[in-house]
């Protein structure tokens, strides 16, 4: 038998250790949150949604859910806060743009999938290296206010180092 030829090798974002009996991959962490948003709130308002190591890896598998939030198009950023001023806040360092004005059946946390694997430090504008502690991840309304409320579901899912 022939060993395969690959034509590349895709670069494995995992922690920087191995553990024994466990391979190269970290052992996955998840958050589920769970926030009903009163109608009304208005645009620059925020919500607490998790908080999370700085060097937590955010995996593809973090999804956020919600209920028709209003009858106009709000936006729905993701971002990362300062956890004792460890780093200057991000309000869209994970995604931004998500439609709030439709309900979503599921959608991808991590906007961009070059970033997916990486340390939540490093998604935040600015940040060249790990600052330590902790980083909430929050959710802020932008463009119009929230006329109808509801129901948000985030399911975070991270590897540590």
């Amino acid at each position: 038998m022939t060993d395969l030829t690959y034509n590349g090798t895709a670069t494995v974002q995992r922690s920087n250790t191995a553990t024994l009996g466990k391979g190269d991959s970290g052992t996955v962490k998840s958050v589920s949150a769970l926030i009903e948003i009163a109608a009304g709130a208005t645009v620059g308002q925020t919500f607490k949604l998790a908080r999370i190591p700085s060097n937590a890896r955010l995996t593809g598998s973090s999804e956020l859910y919600w209920d028709d939030l209003s009858t106009a198009s709000p936006d729905l950023d993701i971002g990362l806060a300062s956890v004792d001023s460890n780093v200057t806040s991000d309000p869209d360092a994970i995604n931004d743009g998500l439609d709030g004005g439709t309900a979503s059946a599921g959608v991808k946390m991590i906007k961009t999938i070059n970033n997916i694997g990486t340390p939540a430090w490093d998604y935040v504008s600015g940040v060249t290296e790990d600052p330590g502690g902790e980083l909430d991840v929050y959710l802020s309304v932008t463009g119009v206010a929230l006329d109808v409320g509801g129901t948000v579901v985030a399911d975070l899912y991270y590897t540590l180092d």
